[in-house]
């Protein structure tokens, strides 16, 4: 188990990056608590984004064989593999949005990170391009996002990200993490959330059209959906539908799928 003079020697080696919106965690008691949050099959395949100092790292490697980590920063790579040369290749120097998902593991991976601020949803679109390939999520994450990917129909934190990633995963907030267990420490709380990939296979709808639907809807959140899906110019049929007049954040995933079902029949 890491220990406080590990995270003192850590952050000697590796200054946090404003840029790359880095915030290093640097309690033990945490970081035992996310790794903890991994619910783990029979295949060990875990992927950790943006390892930083390597505080979730050297645990991590204990539970996977086949561990990963994919990191930007040269200064953490440098640090990692002077810390943890045994990795070898598995440590990857690359951006994780950019990279080829298809050449990290053969089969179904997770994925455990404390993810940058400024990227997290980014990286979020990134997983619902691969939803075949990732099984598992454990992230950290500023809690306002994690709000709204876990919040239900309804709510004002309910968007896009919430939507789409609710389709095909299970999402659990799991606890809240306050500033001070950073370095620096960040000017939010963050939030640690699982998401489990679920049954649905396919929507019994153009899953193209749904996404279209939904982002057209939450674009403009404020208006009704008639008003929002305006410049989609659907059919009169379509835009005279009761359900229009509710707007996105009152639409359960079932209703964008009822929506997008009457769409195709027009």
């Amino acid at each position: 188990m890491g220990t406080s003079f590990d995270y003192i020697w850590s952050m000697r080696h590796v200054k946090p990056k404003k840029h790359l919106g880095q915030h290093f965690l640097i309690d033990p008691d945490v970081t035992m608590q996310i790794v903890n949050a991994l619910h783990l099959s029979n295949h060990k395949n875990i992927l950790e984004i943006g390892p930083g100092t390597g505080v979730l790292t050297e645990h991590l490697m204990r539970l996977d064989a086949n561990f990963k980590a994919i990191e930007i920063d040269k200064e953490s790579i440098t640090h990692l593999y002077l810390k943890y040369p045994e990795m070898g290749k598995n440590l990857i120097q690359d951006d994780f949005l950019k990279c080829d998902i298809e050449s990290l593991f053969h089969q179904k991976f997770s994925i455990i990170g404390n993810f940058p601020y400024n990227i997290s949803s980014q990286i979020f679109f990134k997983i619902l391009e691969n939803i075949d390939k990732i099984d598992q999520v454990v992230c950290m994450l500023q809690r306002e996002v994690a709000q709204r990917i876990a919040s239900p129909p309804g709510k004002k934190s309910y968007g896009i990200l919430s939507v789409l990633l609710q389709v095909y995963y299970d999402i659990e907030n799991l606890f809240d993490v306050p500033p001070d267990v950073f370095n620096p420490p960040p000017k939010v709380w963050s939030s640690v959330i699982r998401l489990k990939r679920n049954d649905v296979k396919k929507l019994n709808c153009d899953e193209k059209l749904f996404k279209t639907l939904v982002k057209a809807g939450f674009h403009k959140r404020r208006k009704t959906l008639r008003n929002a899906l305006k410049s989609l110019n659907l059919p009169a049929e379509i835009m005279a539908l009761e359900l229009l007049d509710k707007r996105a954040e009152q639409l359960s995933i079932g209703d964008f799928e009822h929506l997008a079902q009457l769409v195709e029949l027009k």
